[in-house]
């Protein structure tokens, strides 16, 4: 079965926004970003001005398909997190709801215990939130402006 396609509404956009601000803030994380799996970057929090974003999300999202490969390769589905250590920053990736990737980057004022406790934490708030998008999708009924037909459109563009 083919995944419906992700749309994002600004409520959920938010919430999400607001999860990440917290996720930096209770983690000591310098930056926290939402990619999809398609290198889309979702949402960000904390000091982003000296980051390529765009050039993250998508590598990000690169690192997550070929690891990936390489999990199906022993018989994994895939890795859920994963954990780069640098000489001043590190990161942690994890795949949140099964179709979205968390990025937190941190330094020496938070400790990788600290970033997986607070990772589960939001992980699971945002989890809660894309299941709800992923329930709007599927029942369009629900959907703003789902009670407007195409007579009513066709009425408002007829006069």
């Amino acid at each position: 079965m083919v995944a419906p396609q992700m749309v994002m509404y600004e409520e959920e956009f938010k919430q999400i926004s607001a999860i990440c601000e917290r996720l930096t803030k209770e983690a000591n994380a310098k930056v926290v970003f939402l990619v999809d799996k398609n290198g889309q970057l979702l949402a960000s929090a904390g000091d982003t001005a000296n980051i390529d974003t765009t050039s993250l999300a998508s590598l990000t999202a690169g690192n997550i398909a070929a690891t990936g490969g390489l999990a199906k390769l022993i018989g994994e589905k895939e890795f859920a997190s994963q954990y780069h250590e640098g000489e001043r920053d590190n990161f942690h990736i994890s795949i949140v709801a099964s179709r979205v990737i968390l990025v937190v980057i941190f330094g020496e004022r938070a400790t990788l215990g600290l970033v997986r406790l607070r990772v589960k934490k939001a992980s699971e708030e945002l989890t809660g939130i894309f299941n709800s998008l992923i329930q709007k999708v599927e029942n369009p009924g629900q959907a703003p402006f789902a009670e407007i037909t195409d007579d009513d459109i066709d009425n408002l563009f007829s006069e």
